[in-house]
């Protein structure tokens, strides 16, 4: 049934049963005036036959009954009077129960008015309920659906992360296969080259020899057209000696020692020469060579570039790749022949600056290489990672010669001699000797350590941390006590901000979360100045070229500035 006609239903009942009430009460008000009025009635009918008799009777009664009708008489009027009055009275209580009863029936009406309002608003409610239960379930619906589409998601989530770790698996395992094959390659020709060597000693042993008397040290060189060799002889002692060559990534030319820079006073940049969009993605390192002639730019797209800087332009001359992942750091050998990057794809790559092929790739960490720098002793690599070790290779073998186990993931690495420096996530500076594969002492830093840097002497050195402050560092003395930098609005935006010195060892200059290049003199422990409106998110790195004139400073939004005061 209809809740609206159920309710109607109800009323009616209610009705009926209010008016049977009512008619009960109302009928037991005027009962009594009922039973006079019956008392009356007989009465009268009495009367009347009282006097029908009397007519039948003597004459010798009629004055007898005269006397006793007239009391009749007087006792039935006042009778009569008291009745009337009583009806009056019960006239006047009838006029107040209709009175009552009128209002109510008013406020029944009222009330009928009301429950048919209320009835429509719940009949309104209803629908909307209704519709409310309706839309719910479609939402239900929606969000089943959603949830079994998550559900997959996710299941093909994990299946691709699987096949991402098998492929990560293989890849190592042919990388590793790759460095397996250059190793043994590498061994054989170093055992024909000593096999050969040995050859050519034999056969200068067995050949004539010229000595010339005037020396003190003569010598002489063999007809043999083989290899040149060279023999000495000194108080009895024959020494013979070969020039090096094969087919290594050096040659004697880079086996020099390190150029010796020197750079009277560097220049505080005042204005942008050049702004460059250098990558397709955001760039993480910039580095000039020693000849100041050459910068290298890399980034997430994966890619080095090099620019030749003249006459205050940079000019896009070649780009070297090869890595499967982001560029993290960037080195030039000291000659400027060679290119060493860091990778997101756990190895360091080594190009030449003439060819685009990397000629040496080093694989072994476990994850991304944050750090890879050229020793002081050649043909020698360090590299730090955040699987927490740093590690020393041997180019010309192409294989890890020493690794050292870190309690924290390592930022960034810098070497002097045979000491190496690295900065590591647990605000900790460590100094390692790569004679002993040793730690010899450890340093805090005030906060997590995103770059080091070194002076040209080798005396002090910078370190950026997160706690927007730049520290440096006597290296003769190797105390806790150093210098800090701090200034209004710098701020560290990443884990791998490179700050770094001028040439001269004057000014410090790293870049902020804010888009602009911050420099510090040294000497005074202020802020030097600040180079805004050129960047329009944060830098990533800064390089200041070893001539001491220009500035590169590069971003997360692929843009590269060259500032001067030029």
């Amino acid at each position: 049934m209809d809740p609206a006609r159920r309710s109607t239903e109800t009323w009616r009942s209610h009705i009926l049963r209010q008016l049977k009430h009512r008619d009960l009460s109302q009928t037991s008000m005027f009962q009594d005036l009922i039973r006079f009025y019956t008392q009356l009635l007989e009465k009268t009918s009495l009367t009347k036959a009282v006097l029908s008799s009397s007519n039948r009777r003597d004459c010798a009664d009629s004055s007898s009954s005269l006397s006793s009708l007239q009391e009749q008489t007087s006792w039935m009027k006042k009778s009569t009077g008291e009745l009337a009055y009583q009806v009056v009275e019960l006239q006047q209580k009838i006029q107040i129960k209709t009175c009552f009863l009128q209002d109510q029936q008013d406020s029944l009406q009222v009330e009928k008015r009301r429950l048919g309002g209320v009835s429509d608003a719940c009949q309104t409610l209803q629908k909307q309920v209704d519709h409310f239960n309706l839309e719910n379930r479609k939402l239900k619906e929606d969000y089943d659906s959603l949830l079994e589409r998550q559900r997959w998601a996710e299941s093909k989530l994990r299946e691709q992360k699987v096949q991402e770790e098998e492929m990560l698996e293989k890849m190592l395992q042919l990388k590793n296969q790759a460095a397996a094959r250059m190793n043994n390659r590498n061994e054989r020709r170093s055992r024909a080259r000593q096999a050969t060597l040995q050859k050519d000693l034999q056969t200068a042993a067995r050949s004539k020899v010229t000595i010339d008397s005037s020396s003190s040290a003569p010598s002489s060189r063999s007809t043999s057209p083989k290899p040149e060799l060279h023999v000495s002889r000194g108080r009895g002692q024959t020494r013979l000696f070969r020039k090096r060559r094969g087919h290594s990534v050096s040659s004697l030319k880079e086996d020099l020692l390190y150029p010796v820079g020197f750079c009277v006073s560097a220049r505080v940049p005042a204005r942008s020469l050049q702004v460059l969009e250098a990558h397709e993605q955001g760039i993480n390192a910039v580095r000039f060579s020693f000849s100041s002639d050459l910068l290298a730019t890399g980034g997430t797209d994966r890619i080095v570039k090099l620019w030749e800087l003249r006459a205050g332009s940079l000019t896009h001359r070649t780009t070297l790749d090869g890595s499967t992942e982001g560029i993290t750091c960037i080195e030039f050998d000291p000659m400027g022949q060679k290119v060493l990057a860091a990778s997101y794809d756990r190895s360091a790559l080594l190009w030449r600056v003439d060819d685009s092929v990397p000629k040496v790739a080093l694989t072994g960490h476990s994850r991304k290489v944050t750090a890879a720098k050229f020793t002081r002793v050649s043909n020698q690599v360090v590299t730090g990672s955040l699987d927490r070790t740093v590690r020393l290779w041997d180019l010309q073998r192409t294989a890890c010669v020493q690794q050292v186990e870190v309690v924290s993931s390592c930022s960034d690495l810098v070497c002097s001699e045979n000491i190496i420096i690295s900065g590591h996530f647990d605000c900790k500076i460590r100094v390692w000797d790569s004679r002993l594969a040793s730690c010899t002492q450890e340093l805090p830093a005030q906060g997590r350590v995103t770059s080091l840097d070194l002076s040209s002497d080798r005396r002090q050195l910078l370190i950026c941390c997160r706690d927007d402050c730049l520290q440096l560092v006597d290296l003769r003395r190797w105390s806790n006590e150093r210098l800090c930098f701090r200034a209004e609005g710098f701020k560290c935006g990443s884990d791998s901000t490179r700050a770094v010195m001028s040439p001269d060892g004057c000014y410090l200059a790293a870049g902020s979360a804010d888009g602009a290049v911050y420099i510090w003199n040294v000497s005074t422990g202020t802020l030097e100045t600040r180079l805004p409106d050129k960047h329009s998110s944060s830098i990533s790195a800064v390089s200041w070229s070893p001539s001491g004139e220009y500035v590169v400073s590069v971003d997360r939004s692929r843009r590269a500035i060259l500032w001067s005061d030029i």
